[in-house]
């Protein structure tokens, strides 16, 4: 077979069947040496790689190797290898530790879950003592309420009697001239509830207002439209009034006819009960042509009376009316000071007719006075003050007969002389003013002597009245021997001493109190008018009409924002503020005297107490009677109720005590457009004990940012919008200050929590003057003959900056409603001197310094941004401020002190379980 094969293969694989076998055979060939191939390749090629590469790693340094085979630590050594490592081990560490927290954790939430499981029971427990508390005291207060019940009688408001319209059964008189209120007034049309309701005739509507003096007419019904009495409703007037005069010589109409036309008003009633019948004067020749009228039972105002005509009690004599429409200026008005002036006395006036040649023509009166006619004592007063003149033991000015035509005036009486800007310029360079009253005795007043009155008392003259009969404006309701000098006539030789011996203090007293009642009650038709309802108001017991109060837009605003404790502000150092309280805000007691007027309040308040008290009629800081504890309701003065609440130590720190142991202040901050520093003084004030709440006065036409957060600090904040931008809206009685105490307050002020109560404390010992912190003074400026405002630092001040100041609320209705608005204007011409004004008023109201307290004389916070008192202008405008109040007022109102109030522990032993108290130097 070989050889057959053989022999095959050499013939070309041609025979019987060859050719495929050899195919065959060469295919296996193939297959056989491809697989011969592939075991080389894979088994040779990486026996000799391997081989090659040893050889390498044998040739070179150990420390060269790449390729040999390297321990675990060697490994590590190459830079990257290395981070990765250190990376592993970390990781390693802290999967460690946060297991070893997890664990932590774990057993930390299985202790919590028992302290909240605990504290649910506590919050359940403490809840039934809760409702265990509110219903014992649910169940004292319904005790206490049957017991008041069964002690305390039932008392309602009395009802309200309207007689008819023509009620005739009022029992009359034996005569007119025995009118009082008891027999000739109806008290069932003023029930002690009814505000004193007044109805005005329109005089217009009659023909006897066409005779009316024009600017005596619009004066009047101007101010009737501003008046808070006034109603148009007829039906429940308590008074009306009718306006007759001053009426005009041409156009006057016949006394018959005024009788007829008064007789024929509508609410006139058959005989003019509570009816007030007015005749003012604007000038010293008006005539009492009321004299023969029958008035039946009205009452009659004017400023001219006889003896037979006057009601004492009754009738009211009231001042001329010479700033008719026009406001006094007060820079035309001298200085109270200096005490002397150039003329000790002065007396200009002509007497037309003597008393004998006019005891004739008032024979129809006269008749029926009883006894014989005065002598006239006028001969020897000429005679008197005409050697006075001649000694020239002191510079007086008299005459007796006047230069120009004298004005036209009653018989007996002394004519004025001159204009009226003449008889000023004569009154400014005088101390004293003589007014020698008529003649006749029987005319108890004259509307020449008041005319010369008025003039004395605006320019500062003391007046000095001769005749001790004359009855002044007002006289039953104002002290005049505080400001004048009422004496006989007998004792006209005797004046000059009297005059000499008067102490400068007396006299700068004296003129200072008549400046009072002239800008009170003489200066403007407003001051009059009012005047003459409050004396009506007061004679049959029906308290004032509260003073308004400034109502409060409130700005909406957000608040919830956490309020963070400063640090600062939480430093007390020894000083314990007492509990924080947790009751509501509670607001002041306020109190109305509830209609228990005394003769002794009427008559203190009308002739010491400042302002026009026909509008606000008490001073806040009198003291009251415990019995009279229980008439205190709502108003607007404070009257002490309660005891004190313990004096040792612990007590004393613990609640504020006094004679109001329970009492907050309300914080008043102004800011205009700052209101990250707001949020932070707003902040500040968290936790702060006795806040009732926090007024922010928004001066800024653009309102706060919408977003803007306002904090939450446990007590309301209520955001004014004001009309425009003031710094008199810091002074304003906003009706949400709800308490006595007013904390005034720069939104830049930084002043610590015991600060704060320290300054409340004192405050509450001295309710009637400002207590603050930051002291400054005035000075004279001896070159320019001037005063300078001083905020160096000093030992002595005469006021406090109002920016971190309390004081009373009272003193806002006087410095927004009675201040004479000059000052307010000035205040908003040089946005500027707020503080000033308002030490100028207390300080001219109480004749008392302020009080400093802490030993700060600077309040702002550090970083806030500058104040407008950093500007240069600013002290350049206090010293005109200064200036110009002083005018205003004419004196120098500002007083020095060198009291300051520190805080200081007493080192008195006490007993272990009593605190340290505190005592004021």
């Amino acid at each position: 077979e070989l050889m057959t094969g053989y022999t095959m293969l050499r013939n070309g694989g041609v025979g019987n069947g060859g050719q495929p076998w050899v195919l065959r055979w060469s295919s296996r060939i193939r297959l056989t040496w491809l697989s011969f191939t592939l075991f080389i390749i894979l088994v040779f090629f990486p026996l000799i790689a391997h081989y090659y590469l040893t050889t390498i790693d044998d040739a070179d340094d150990a420390g060269k190797r790449i390729f040999g085979p390297r321990t675990g630590n060697e490994l590590c050594e190459v830079k990257h290898v290395q981070d990765l490592c250190r990376i592993r081990e970390s990781v390693s560490e802290e999967l460690l530790q946060l297991e070893a927290k997890r664990q932590e954790l774990n057993s930390e939430i299985a202790k919590l879950n028992l302290k909240i499981e605990a504290c649910k029971k506590s919050i359940e427990n403490a809840k039934q003592d809760l409702l265990q508390l509110k219903n014992v005291i649910s169940q004292t207060e319904h005790s206490y309420k049957e017991l008041m019940a069964q002690n305390q009688p039932k008392l309602s408001l009395p009802i309200r009697l309207l007689p008819d319209k023509d009620d005739a059964t009022f029992p009359l008189p034996k005569s007119n001239r025995n009118c009082r209120l008891h027999n000739c007034f109806d008290y069932s049309r003023c029930p002690l509830t009814s505000g004193f309701p007044v109805y005005v005739y329109n005089s217009d509507d009659y023909p006897f207002g066409s005779s009316l003096d024009p600017l005596i007419k619009q004066a009047f019904e101007a101010t009737v439209r501003t008046n808070v009495y006034v109603t148009e409703n007829a039906n429940i007037a308590c008074v009306y009034i009718i306006l007759v005069g001053e009426m005009q010589e041409p156009v006057m109409p016949k006394p018959t006819e005024l009788e007829q036309q008064l007789h024929s008003l509508p609410y006139w009633r058959t005989d003019g009960h509570n009816h007030l019948i007015i005749n003012l004067s604007r000038k010293s020749e008006t005539q009492n042509f009321i004299y023969n009228i029958s008035t039946g039972r009205a009452m009659i105002a004017q400023s001219t009376f006889y003896d037979v005509q006057y009601r004492p009690g009754f009738d009211i004599v009231i001042s001329p009316l010479v700033h008719a429409m026009s406001e006094p200026n007060f820079l035309e008005i001298p200085p109270q000071v200096p005490v002397k002036r150039k003329y000790l006395f002065s007396f200009q006036g002509e007497k037309i007719e003597s008393l004998r040649s006019s005891l004739q023509e008032v024979r129809s009166f006269e008749e029926e006075i009883e006894g014989n006619a005065p002598a006239d004592y006028d001969d020897r007063i000429i005679t008197t003050l005409k050697a006075v003149q001649d000694s020239k033991l002191d510079f007086v000015l008299v005459e007796f007969t006047c230069k120009n035509q004298p004005k036209a005036s009653l018989p007996t009486e002394w004519a004025l002389c001159g204009e009226r800007d003449d008889r000023l310029e004569l009154l400014k360079l005088s101390t004293f003013a003589l007014i020698i009253t008529p003649g006749d005795t029987h005319l108890v007043i004259s509307a020449g002597c008041a005319m010369r009155l008025f003039e004395a008392l605006e320019v500062g003259a003391i007046p000095v009245v001769l005749g001790e009969q004359v009855q002044l404006p007002y006289n039953d309701v104002i002290r005049w021997n505080e400001a004048a000098l009422i004496i006989p006539k007998p004792r006209i030789t005797e004046v000059h001493f009297l005059l000499r011996s008067i102490s400068d203090n007396d006299l700068l007293a004296m003129r200072r109190q008549g400046r009072f009642l002239w800008e009170t009650y003489f200066s403007t038709s407003d001051n009059v008018f009012s005047t003459v309802l409050a004396i009506i108001r007061t004679r049959i017991q029906i308290p004032a009409a509260p003073i308004r109060e400034e109502t409060a837009v409130e700005i909406p605003h957000r608040s919830g924002k956490a309020a963070g404790t400063d640090p600062n502000m939480a430093d007390n150092g020894d000083l314990d503020l007492g509990p924080v309280e947790t009751e509501p805000p509670y607001a002041s007691p306020k109190y109305l005297r509830n209609f228990t007027l005394t003769a002794m309040d009427i008559y203190r308040n009308w002739n010491s107490a400042p302002g026009p008290f026909h509008l606000f009629p008490y001073t806040p800081f009198d003291p009251v009677l415990p019995s009279e504890a229980k008439f205190l309701g709502s108003g607007t003065g404070f009257r002490p109720i309660g005891g004190g609440a313990g004096g040792s130590g612990k007590e004393f720190q613990a609640a504020l005590g006094g004679n109001v142991p329970r009492e907050q202040f309300t914080v008043v901050m102004l800011t205009y457009e700052r209101e990250e520093v707001l949020m932070n003084s707003l902040e500040r004030l968290n936790g702060l004990p006795y806040l009732n709440k926090v007024v922010v006065v928004w001066n800024s036409p653009k309102l706060p940012s919408e977003d803007l957060l306002w904090p939450d600090i446990g007590v309301p904040i209520m955001v004014v919008r004001t009309e425009k931008n003031s710094l008199n809206n810091r002074f304003l009685p906003w009706d949400e200050i709800e308490t006595e105490a007013i904390l005034s307050i720069d939104d830049d002020a930084h002043l610590r929590h015991d600060e704060i109560m320290f300054g409340f404390r004192v405050w509450r010992e001295a309710r009637d003057r400002i207590v603050g912190f930051p002291g400054r003074y005035h000075a004279w400026d001896i070159p320019h003959q001037s005063w300078l405002y001083n905020s160096n630092y000093s030992c002595e001040l005469s006021m406090v900056l109002t920016g971190a100041a309390f004081f009373h609320k009272y003193y806002a209705y006087l410095y927004s409603y009675v201040m004479p608005q000059a000052i307010r204007d000035m205040v908003d011409e040089y946005i500027n001197c707020e503080d000033i004004a308002m030490n100028f008023l207390v300080s001219h109201l109480t004749r008392k310094p302020p009080i400093k307290v802490t030993s700060r004389w600077t309040f702002r916070c550090p970083g806030c941004p500058q104040a407008l008192s950093h500007d240069d202008s600013h002290f350049h405008e206090r010293h005109k401020c200064i200036n110009f109040f002083v005018k205003v007022y004419g004196y120098m109102p500002l007083l020095y002190t060198q009291f300051r109030v520190d805080s200081v522990l007493f080192k008195t032993r006490l007993p272990h379980d009593k605190t340290k108290c505190f005592k004021f130097i």
